[in-house]
């Protein structure tokens, strides 16, 4: 290849061709694009090589800080507009503001620490959740899985009839914390809950789950259909854990009270 400069034929520099090669040979595609700009800049700067290597080395960095990023985004799976931004804060009791701003610089998930809140339909708990999933997400790029629970259940029961529950958990696994939304809200058979209860063992002391109910420990043996599994579970979720609890007025219902607020 050739360049025209006031008419006479330039060589196209063999080394330059030879670095965006030797970069893309090892996948540096952000700094390899970024080459012919930094190149310039560098003759009209002056640059040390050194410094030239540090701008091409920061801008794959953000690159693939970016890249990384956006996965952890997209397998989030997060409500969009449930974020902290959005959260209204002074809905909160005091207690759940103190833990908001502790639970969002994600100390919890490397103690292996689980975090449950409880109150009525429509007090903000799947809010406060997901605004915390983002956070970690956003300021740490923590890997986080938020789902409704009857979702993740029916995932688990597939796996179990089709051999393949010990694979799908070790996936799951994978995750630093994972969010269960509505944890009762569908009654569902034995079948269905041993097979939640096998999840939360095997997370036991190990990983960080999140959950929302809108039932009460004591209201649990309807979820599990029987006194000593509720009670086993109950006992390894509390074991390690922060107690949230929701109450006062439902935001969905003051939303239609007043069309500006915020929907929960």
């Amino acid at each position: 290849m050739s360049a025209k400069t006031n008419g006479k034929a330039i060589a196209a520099n063999p080394d330059h061709e030879a670095l965006g090669f030797l970069l893309a040979q090892f996948y540096l595609t952000s700094f390899r694009g970024a080459l012919p700009a930094l190149e310039s800049q560098a003759d009209a700067e002056g640059w040390s090589y050194r410094h030239f290597l540090r701008q091409g080395l920061e801008i794959e960095a953000h690159a693939r800080d970016e890249r990384k990023l956006q996965r952890l985004r997209k397998e989030a799976e997060l409500p969009e507009g449930k974020t902290l931004a959005a959260l209204d804060a002074a809905k909160l009791t005091i207690a759940n503001r103190r833990h908001l701003e502790e639970l969002c610089g994600g100390g919890f998930i490397d103690r292996a620490e689980n975090v449950l809140a409880f109150g009525l339909p429509g007090r903000g708990k799947t809010h406060y959740l997901s605004a915390i999933g983002h956070e970690l997400v956003y300021r740490q790029q923590r890997r986080v899985w938020f789902t409704p629970t009857y979702k993740l259940v029916q995932r688990l029961l597939e796996a179990k009839r089709e051999l393949r529950l010990e694979t799908l958990l070790r996936k799951l696994d994978l995750f630093e914390v994972i969010i269960l939304d509505d944890l009762g809200y569908l009654q569902q058979s034995r079948e269905e809950m041993e097979v939640l209860f096998t999840f939360f063992a095997e997370r036991y002391e190990r990983r960080s789950v999140m959950i929302s109910s809108n039932l009460v420990f004591s209201k649990w043996e309807q979820i599990f259909h029987d006194p000593m599994t509720a009670m086993a579970a109950i006992d390894r979720l509390v074991h390690h854990s922060v107690i949230l609890e929701f109450g006062g007025e439902s935001h969905r219902s003051s939303s239609k009270t007043n069309p500006r607020t915020d929907r929960r």
